[in-house]
């Protein structure tokens, strides 16, 4: 009994959660903008999965560069869905609507989709092709910078 007790413990407290090489934790998400995505819609496209919040200061500053980025990639195949944490629908349509994100968007309050990817501090970003993480980022990014660019080029 004690072994069967400590296997369940040692089953139930795995880590679950997204790593570079492994694949992508699968949801389904409503965005904004009307579409239905998960991990599996993209087949060759890149996903670039951002978490993050309007209260968060580094989250607010990455905003502006991503907007360039998916500018930048939006006919080369790679999709930018950005998952908010807030839980003020108003607040946070403010903020979509003084920033005009040219990316998708979707409100997940209760963060289900970012704790299944293991995020609890945000921003946190994954970089997913063919269902797969190639790319963790955490904190804030500057997507336009050249070291971004070559990556992401690296991948189409």
């Amino acid at each position: 009994m004690t072994i069967t007790f400590l296997g369940l413990a040692t089953w139930s407290i795995r880590d679950t959660s997204a790593h570079e090489g492994g694949r992508a934790p699968s949801f389904h998400l409503k965005t904004d903008q009307g579409r239905v995505v998960s991990p599996e819609d993209f087949g060759g496209k890149v996903l670039v999965l951002n978490f993050w919040a309007t209260w968060c200061p580094p989250c607010v500053r990455e905003i502006p560069t991503l907007n360039e980025f998916q500018r930048q990639f939006r006919d080369q195949g790679v999709v930018v869905v950005a998952v908010s944490i807030d839980k003020n629908p108003g607040k946070y349509k403010n903020f979509l609507n003084r920033f005009q994100v040219s990316f998708d968007t979707a409100r997940d309050p209760d963060a289900n989709i970012s704790s299944s990817y293991g995020t609890y501090q945000i921003p946190e970003t994954y970089i997913i092709k063919d269902g797969k993480v190639v790319r963790k980022l955490i904190s804030e990014q500057n997507w336009v910078s050249d070291d971004s660019i070559q990556f992401m080029k690296s991948l189409l």
